[in-house]
């Protein structure tokens, strides 16, 4: 299958991305600032997608910050929502208008900081998803999971980004696929693990476990994004899988389009 055809056969539902305009506030984490990446820019660089949607990611670097992410799904339009970073005591009231806006979940950042403190994980991520059904997401090394473990077993929605990043992490995060956590097969330039045998596991451990997403653009990556990672998904897992990973399981799990 010629390499632009087979991009184009398969709809992809992009479940990480991140949006840096200057126009809005960002925050050095270490020393660091990411170039521009607005929308236009995003949507150039996958315009050789079939481009379902996608969810625009909170970065370090835009720590509690809501006014880019609300012009970046005003740009993108219903089929795109948003990962947030939020305070533990931010209102009921803006969790829901949030919710509104397209915003689906709040991100832990256990990695790189810029986020609410992952003391306060359990109490937040039951208070969200009751109010707005959302869920959580962790940039964690999977080698910390054990600790966090119980707590995420009495979660009711967890995805955990960039396939847990460590090797030495894996099995516990395949425990946890068992269980009804969700992964992130993105930033395949960020581990240190043969990617075709994670996804294979942990398609084998859950069907519905596993969302594709660019990544894009890479920051601070060792190897960015490229459409190769794509083809990677397709020629590992087959076309049924494929579509699922690519496509269906992020759909069902994100729910885009607006919710008032």
């Amino acid at each position: 299958m010629p390499h632009e055809s087979a991009l184009k056969r398969f709809r992809v539902f992009d479940s990480h991305f991140h949006v840096i305009d200057r126009r809005f506030p960002l925050v050095p984490n270490d020393g660091y600032l990411p170039p521009d990446f607005s929308c236009a820019d995003y949507l150039a660089r996958t315009g050789g997608l079939n481009l379902a949607g996608g969810a625009v990611v909170s970065g370090s670097f835009q720590a509690l910050d809501q006014t880019y992410l609300e012009d970046a799904l005003h740009c993108l339009g219903p089929s795109f929502v948003g990962v947030t970073q939020l305070p533990a005591q931010v209102s009921d009231a803006e969790i829901v208008r949030l919710d509104r806006l397209g915003v689906r979940a709040v991100r832990f950042n256990i990695r790189r900081g810029g986020s609410e403190s992952v003391a306060h994980l359990e109490s937040f991520a039951l208070r969200v998803h009751g109010l707005a059904g959302w869920h959580v997401e962790l940039y964690v090394d999977a080698r910390e999971l054990p600790a966090l473990r119980e707590t995420l077993l009495r979660l009711p929605a967890v995805s955990i980004d960039h396939l847990g990043l460590s090797r030495d992490g894996l099995p516990d995060l395949l425990k946890l696929v068992e269980r009804g956590v969700r992964v992130k097969a993105t930033g395949f330039g960020r581990v240190d693990f043969d990617v075709a045998t994670a996804l294979r596991d942990i398609c084998s451990a859950n069907p519905d476990a596993l969302m594709f997403g660019t990544d894009l653009p890479s920051t601070r990556a060792p190897r960015p994004y490229s459409d190769d990672d794509l083809l990677l998904v397709i020629d590992t897992l087959g076309e049924k899988l494929a579509a699922k990973v690519l496509c269906d399981n992020a759909v069902a799990f994100y729910r885009p389009g607006r919710s008032g």
